[in-house]
Parts: structure tokens; C-alpha cells; sequence
């Protein structure tokens, strides 16, 4: 957890996101557990957190929440990035015209994406994902755009395709495979490879029409969104894309 990074910025990072992910406040020993830390450092962490109001700390239960500092770096960061404001009635007429869901993610580099937006369709069963969320950035569909687009070194990429974790995982050979095809299409597909019965339609938002810096997402059943049409979904999706590429290129 701590490779390449200052210690005690990687385990503060990695017990915000634990807490975030929470539905209930945890105790220091759960914490130290889920995240491989030791006991007393963890609550050394835990206090200096505390202390700058990011997290809450509750005498009774001797537990730890989130608290409101976080929202202020929130609403810092959401001042500054207006790609999801950008996003969100684009992905809205998505969901909509093809009643799936849509998400607009942001890409760090080889690291991971983070949901920015999202949008439902119908009152039908949907696949969702909440704003924050991170997932691998070579995971799916989006990890097959970023690999298609990202001008990054093919032993890289084996390198972390070997790390990735997927419900039915495609052999490295047909994955470039699809890499290639996405670079062709303007958009990739994952049918079912990350989550069984799940189909996953990306396209990347280019930065100065070079990597990509965001993608648009569609997520569903695999039945429905064959019903929809891949292909029908897939052109949409790349279509607007190419608009918020010119647009975030603009801003």
C-alpha cells in the first residue's frame, strides 16, 4: 500500500476510502484489519485525521466516521472540474434513449477511474455504481479504451493486465485483440469478461485529442443490452465522447 508513496499520506488515503465505502463507523481494530496496519500506528493515523476534522470520532461506540472536512475538499475539487457538470445531461439522454445506465468516469493514468456522474433509466432492474467509486484502470471495457488510447508500453500493460481480477477473464491475446478493435471502433465492449451477465460499453473522452482523460460508460444485463444493441449503444456512446473531447479541449 505504501510502495512509492509517503507511508502516512497512503494509510490516511486508504482509511478515508475504507470509511467512505462504510455504511456504519468502525473501530480501530477493524480498520488496522481490513487495511494490514498496525494496531497503534493506525490510531496514530486515526487522531491526525481528527484532528483536521476529516474524521469523526464517537466516545461511546469508539468508533470512526467520515466528517464534514471531507465535503469542504469535495466542493474545492468540484469548483475546479466541471467535466461531470458537462457530462451529466449528455449521459441523462443517454440512459434515457437506450434505458441503461450510464456513468462519466475520470481516468488516473494507469492507477484507476473514479465516478463522476451518474445517470439511471426507467423503472427497470439497472446496474448502478455511486460517485466515487474507483475501480483498476485496465478493468473492462474503460481499461480497454485507456489501453487502446493511452500510447502506454505493451510490456505495461501485460505487466498490470496480469493483476486485474474478472468473473470470466479473457487470455492477454484476445484482450489486445480487443484493444485493437476499440481503437478502430472508438469505443470497446466488454461482454460479461468483468462480471458475469453484466455487459460494459466505454469510449474515451480524449485530452488534446491525445489519452484519455474521462470515458463515458454504459452498464446492463447482457440481455437487455444485446436487445438494445451493442453496436446501436456503442456508436452513441463514441459519438458523444467525441463532443465532450472537443468541448473539455475548449474549456
Amino acid at each position: 500500500m505504501t510502495k512509492g508513496k509517503a507511508p502516512a499520506i497512503a494509510r490516511g488515503a486508504a482509511i478515508l476510502r475504507l470509511l467512505g465505502k462504510s455504511e456504519t463507523p468502525l473501530g480501530v481494530n477493524y480498520i488496522a484489519r481490513a487495511l494490514g496496519l498496525v494496531p497503534s500506528t493506525c490510531l496514530y493515523v486515526l487522531r491526525a485525521l481528527a484532528e483536521e476534522e476529516l474524521v469523526a470520532f464517537d466516545p461511546d461506540t469508539k468508533r470512526y466516521s467520515l466528517d464534514a472536512g471531507v465535503l469542504t475538499l469535495a466542493r474545492g475539487w468540484l469548483r475546479r472540474n466541471h467535466f461531470a457538470d458537462m457530462a451529466q445531461p449528455l449521459i441523462d439522454r443517454l440512459a434515457r434513449d437506450h434505458g441503461t445506465t450510464m456513468l462519466a468516469v475520470q481516468i488516473v493514468g494507469l492507477e484507476h477511474m473514479v465516478v463522476v456522474a451518474t445517470a439511471q433509466a426507467g423503472a427497470h432492474f439497472q446496474i448502478s455504481a455511486q460517485i466515487g467509486s474507483r475501480f483498476p484502470a485496465l478493468i473492462s471495457a474503460t481499461g480497454r479504451c485507456i489501453a487502446a488510447f493511452g500510447g502506454y508500453p505493451a510490456d505495461e500493460l501485460h505487466q498490470r493486465f496480469e493483476t486485474l481480477r474478472w468473473d470470466n477473464p479473457p487470455t492477454y491475446a484476445d484482450w489486445m485483440e480487443q484493444i485493437g478493435e476499440a481503437r478502430a471502433l472508438g469505443y470497446a465492449v466488454d461482454a460479461g469478461n468483468y462480471i458475469s451477465g453484466v455487459t460494459v460499453i466505454a469510449a474515451p473522452v480524449l485530452k488534446g485529442r491525445q489519452r484519455p482523460a474521462h470515458a463515458l460508460v454504459a452498464v446492463g444485463i447482457s440481455d437487455a443490452m444485446e436487445r438494445t444493441g451493442l453496436i446501436r449503444i456503442g456508436n452513441d456512446l463514441s459519438a458523444t465522447a467525441r463532443i465532450l473531447s472537443e468541448r473539455s479541449n475548449q474549456d
